[in-house]
C-alpha cells in the first residue's frame, strides 16, 4: 500500500545541506530552472530552509552547521546525488553549461529509451537530469 498525505504534493523530497545555501539556491535556480517557493533566513543571512520546486518535485535545503538534529546527523555527510525528470534535456543542459556548471556526462541517450545529462554543483552534489520518468508506465 502507498502511503499518501493528502496534500498533492510530492511524498519524497530530498534534503541537503550547503556550506553557502544562498548561492546554491542562486545555482539551482538559474542554472537549473528551479523556482525558490520558499526561503527562510535567520537575521545573519544563514537559510535555515528553503523549499525549491520543478516540476512536481522539490527539493529542500539550508546551510551546514546548525545545531537540529538534522544537521548534526548531515555533518561530515558526503555529496547526495538525484534525478530531474525534465521534457527538454538537451536545452536543460544548454541552460546549464551557459552558467557554468561542470558537466559530468553531456546529454546521453540511454539503451533504456531515456536521454540524460550529469552535472556537479558548486558544492559536490550530482545532479542528473534525463527524460526517463520513474513509475510513469512505461
Amino acid at each position: 500500500m502507498a502511503a499518501t498525505t493528502g496534500t498533492g504534493g510530492p511524498t519524497v523530497v530530498p534534503t541537503l545541506l550547503y556550506r553557502d545555501a544562498k548561492a546554491a539556491i542562486a545555482q539551482l535556480t538559474e542554472a537549473f530552472g528551479f523556482t525558490a517557493a520558499a526561503v527562510y533566513e535567520g537575521e545573519d543571512g544563514y537559510v535555515q530552509h528553503a523549499e525549491l520546486t520543478y516540476g512536481n518535485g522539490m527539493v529542500m535545503l539550508g546551510t551546514a552547521g546548525g545545531e537540529g538534529a538534522f544537521a548534526k546527523a548531515m555533518a561530515g555527510a558526503g555529496p547526495f546525488g538525484t534525478y530531474v525528470v525534465v521534457d527538454d534535456v538537451d536545452a536543460h543542459h544548454r541552460r546549464a553549461a551557459e552558467h557554468g556548471v561542470e558537466i559530468l556526462m553531456p546529454p546521453t541517450d540511454q539503451e533504456y529509451g531515456s536521454r540524460d545529462y550529469m552535472a556537479r554543483d558548486a558544492e559536490g552534489n550530482v545532479w542528473s537530469f534525463g527524460t526517463y520518468a520513474p513509475g510513469a508506465g512505461g
